[in-house]
């Protein structure tokens, strides 16, 4: 998120549609990925690839009309004649995207998918014929720089090349030698098979890439994919539903550092034509707790191992340089920039890239990454000497800064304040540290720890809780509440069973819960909470949480119920954006959403726990 607005961008009234994106019949959930582990695509249930970064997750897009226009890149492959009915899947245990199209000619199925570990990032779509006769046609309209530049289009070694500036992607369809055009028009008849495939390289290498064979990849894609899953050690219960979080996971990882992008897009908005449009194609530290818990817990000690590498990594140096948020590679400055030839998913603008974020100060951020380190440290049954400073630096640094007001773990744009759940973080930073020392021989100075972790303790049960609420409390001497105040039990500030706990968590259940679901907190109409006006949905990984939280409660039935209602909130695919809004039935913000995958996985294993 940005930390300054300008006074337009809040003054601005958010505008609603009646649905998000209906113009162009592409709702937020009509979506489906598919990627490579570099990158990831998003595909429409008409058959538009209308997002694509290449060649990596943070670089331009070459197709951008997900947050404009057909003229600001996509690749249409659909029939010509009316189509009468859309089934989609994922081809099981894959990132195989299969979409059949009926038309009263006949039936034909479209395959999209992104062979992983190529040298040359590359797209294939393949058309095959199910039944009859049915008129297709393929429009690929490349853009680079974000919708903006018009590539130069020539033939050459029998690709068709469309380069400008530093980009170039070469089109083959693979059952003829000649070029493909941008544009064609063809039929294909029951048992006929065509193929595309696009790849990407740089423009000044003058290389065309190798031409593929497009079955061949299919199925070694099928094959990386199944390996994979095979893996994985799924909880009792709900095992497709945690197999198909777990693969998006996967594809939103850059494989080569282990960082785990928050979601694939940016900029599809949290409030319907509003300001809260956010570039999530980084890696939060925020995450970093719930990602390294549901990659061990599934099984995937190699996923959980680079991730937890890459926290490492992009901490290293300076615990008073740690930041929210970084780059995939580790990257520390994440200019924020609008893109304002781009008119916004639905409206909504500004259009954002980079995120200014990345310097604000939040306290949270220190407890997450202590108890990241320190789960890590357990479940591979050490604290190495790189761990231990970690963890010693972050906690020092906690009892240096704890007593400073911050944005929050929500990245709020009003004034900073004495957040109770950034404190409970500060706490969790310094009692991590703690465990540490007493379960290893790392030297640590208990004494000073110690009281400040008392001190924390003190001041959160005195100034962030509300007797007359019985609740915990958004910040000091406020009387919001806040999804967050969950992180108390989650964190092990106090037991689930803590009558402090359970009026916080009734509190919750009256104030924050719309149609089921949690929000964060209430927006106000004067932003003056978040510095942001304008209703937002549900947020779906709050709404995990208090899954968790009834189990730890005993509560077992209603963890269940709420589990299964958000279940039912996927996607046909089983894709979850970050938010949903229950007046307009839509998901909501940038998609699919790592952080909601991570939480459902968790809540999942939670719920098909053994019942002490």
């Amino acid at each position: 998120m940005a930390d300054q607005l300008t006074q337009q961008e809040k003054s601005q009234e958010p505008i609603i549609p009646v649905q998000p994106g209906i113009q162009e019949g592409r709702r937020i959930e009509d979506h489906a990925l598919i990627g490579n582990l570099r990158s990831a695509a998003l595909v429409a249930r008409d058959g538009t690839i209308d997002w694509l970064c290449l060649p990596d997750f943070d670089s331009d897009a070459c197709f951008a009309s997900l947050l404009g226009n057909a003229e600001n890149g996509e690749w249409a492959l659909t029939p010509s004649d009316p189509i009468q009915e859309v089934t989609r899947r994922y081809r099981k245990d894959t990132l195989i995207l299969e979409t059949d199209f009926t038309c009263d000619s006949g039936s034909v199925r479209v395959i999209d998918f992104m062979p992983v570990r190529q040298e040359f990032p590359t797209l294939v779509r393949t058309v095959v014929g199910l039944k009859g006769t049915v008129a297709m046609q393929s429009k690929l309209t490349p853009r680079f720089a974000f919708g903006r530049s018009i590539p130069r289009v020539e033939s050459v070694e029998g690709s068709l090349r469309a380069f400008a500036g530093p980009d170039a992607l070469f089109l083959r369809r693979t059952d003829r030698d000649a070029p493909s055009p941008l544009v064609s028009n063809f039929h294909v008849t029951e048992g006929q098979r065509f193929s595309w495939v696009m790849s990407w390289n740089y423009s000044w290498l003058n290389q065309v890439p190798p031409r593929l064979d497009a079955d061949e990849a299919e199925r070694n894609t099928e094959r990386f994919w199944t390996d994979w899953v095979s893996g994985i050690v799924p909880p009792p219960k709900y095992r497709d539903a945690v197999v198909r979080s777990l693969i998006t996971i996967k594809a939103c990882t850059f494989e080569s550092t282990g960082g785990i992008v928050a979601a694939p897009t940016t900029s599809l908005p949290e409030t319907p034509g509003g300001l809260r449009n956010w570039d999530y194609r980084f890696t939060w530290l925020r995450d970093a707790v719930l990602a390294h818990h549901a990659l061990s817990i599934a099984g995937l000690e190699s996923e959980a191992g680079s991730f937890w590498k890459w926290v490492l990594r992009a901490i290293a140096g300076d615990p008073a340089q740690l930041q929210i948020m970084y780059g995939i590679r580790g990257e520390r400055r994440l200019t924020e920039a609008n893109l304002e030839w781009l008119d916004g998913y639905g409206g909504a603008k500004p259009v954002r890239i980079g995120n200014g974020a990345y310097d604000q100060f939040q306290l949270d951020v220190l407890g997450e990454v202590s108890a990241v380190l320190y789960a890590g440290a357990k479940y591979y049954n050490k604290v190495d000497p790189v761990a231990q400073r970690a963890l010693l630096n972050v906690a020092e640094q906690a009892m240096k800064v704890w007593r400073n007001p911050d944005k929050g773990i929500w990245e709020m744009r009003g004034p900073d304040r004495h957040f109770t759940a950034s404190k409970v973080a500060a706490w969790a930073a310094i009692d991590r540290a703690i465990k540490a020392s007493d379960e290893t021989r790392m030297v640590a100075p208990m004494e000073r720890l110690l009281e400040a972790r008392e001190d924390i303790f003190e001041e959160v049960c005195a100034k962030g809780f509300d007797p007359e609420l019985n609740s915990f409390v958004q910040y000091y001497g406020g009387k919001e509440l806040d999804a967050s105040l969950l992180y108390i039990p989650l964190l092990d500030f106090l037991p689930a069973t803590d009558p402090r706990v359970v009026g916080t968590v009734e509190q919750i259940e009256r104030q924050l819960i719309q149609d089921g679901l949690v929000l964060r907190f209430k927006p106000d109409a004067t932003g003056s909470v978040d510095g942001l006006v304008g209703e937002e949905g549900t947020f779906l990984a709050c709404s995990f949480w208090l899954v968790d939280t009834y189990q730890m409660m005993g509560r077992f039935e209603d963890a269940r119920r709420l589990f299964e209602m958000l279940l039912s909130l996927s996607n046909d695919l089983g894709l979850l954006a970050e938010e949903y809004m229950p007046s307009l039935r839509t998901q909501l913000g940038n998609f699919p959403q790592a952080f909601s995958h991570f939480s459902l996985v968790n809540a999942a294993y939670a719920v098909t726990t053994a019942r002490a």
